[in-house]
């Protein structure tokens, strides 16, 4: 029987996962705030839509406008997106310093 090709030699390691402490937490938590799929599509909207405000998400979405706000304050606290106030309204936008610290974050280990 052929040894299954994850226990043959290995080639050279292609990256490193060398982050640790809080920058390895933060990471996870940016990562994790995208696992859901309502959230990965909020920041595609967002990404094609720079400073719309909540109504606009909550038309895009087939959810109940309760439930937008619950997901973009995980995202928020995870620090994918700013929120201001606009009169009656919050205009959402990327963090863009956060978006760049993630972009280095995975270049760095990928």
């Amino acid at each position: 029987m052929a040894e299954p090709s994850c226990c043959a030699p290995s080639p050279a390691a292609c990256c490193t996962l060398a982050i640790t402490g809080d920058d390895q937490v933060r990471l996870v938590t940016m990562l994790k705030a995208l696992g859901n799929p309502i959230r990965f599509e909020i920041l595609k909207y967002l990404v094609t839509h720079p400073g719309c405000i909540t109504g606009d998400i909550v038309d895009h979405l087939p959810i109940a406008q309760a439930t937008v706000s619950q997901h973009l304050k995980v995202l928020r606290s995870a620090g994918w997106v700013v929120g201001n106030v606009s009169g009656p309204s919050r205009c959402y936008c990327l963090d863009a310093e956060n978006v760049r610290w993630f972009r280095t974050q995975v270049e760095t280990i990928f």
